[in-house]
């Protein structure tokens, strides 16, 4: 059995975290890996960090342009097909602290949404997150923002 060889993509999300700890994480569809939550987030452009991909993609897929990254939560691989080319995506996660609120409605929002196969999104707290039906990417998710806890009490 021969496997087709990944691209290679460079990516950063992330973690955006309410007042009271809950995630934002939108709902994927992905023809690969099939239902599962993420946060926001992408492939770096190039010539672009991981902190102002992360940023750029916020703003993006949220409309939110008044979040920034802070620290770094982790960093992890992951294989999937997007547009029909199978990668290997590593990310760098970062923590932001904001409002609980919608994403922004604008229409270049919205079809990028569709476009990236984006069915919805949720705040989850950290007792659905542990308990979570469907994949959460990171899978770690649940004990890392456990570990956030910890180092800033």
């Amino acid at each position: 059995m021969s496997l087709e060889p990944r691209t290679p993509r460079p990516a950063a999300r992330i973690a955006v975290l309410d007042p009271e700890g809950a995630v934002f994480l939108f709902r994927y569809d992905n023809e690969e890996v099939g239902i599962h939550w993420a946060m926001p987030g992408g492939g770096l452009e190039p010539g672009e960090s991981p902190r102002e991909g992360a940023l750029r993609e916020l703003r993006e897929e949220t409309g939110w342009t008044d979040l920034a990254p802070g620290p770094l939560l982790c960093t992890w691989e992951h294989d999937f097909t997007r547009a029909g080319i199978p990668v290997r995506q590593h990310e760098h996660i970062y923590v932001a602290y904001g409002p609980r609120r919608e994403p922004s409605g604008d229409g270049h929002v919205r079809a990028m949404h569709s476009e990236e196969g984006m069915l919805g999104w949720k705040w989850w707290t950290r007792e659905e997150l542990a308990d979570a039906a469907e994949s959460v990417w990171p899978p770690e998710l649940p004990r890392l923002l456990v570990e956030l806890d910890g180092s800033e009490a």
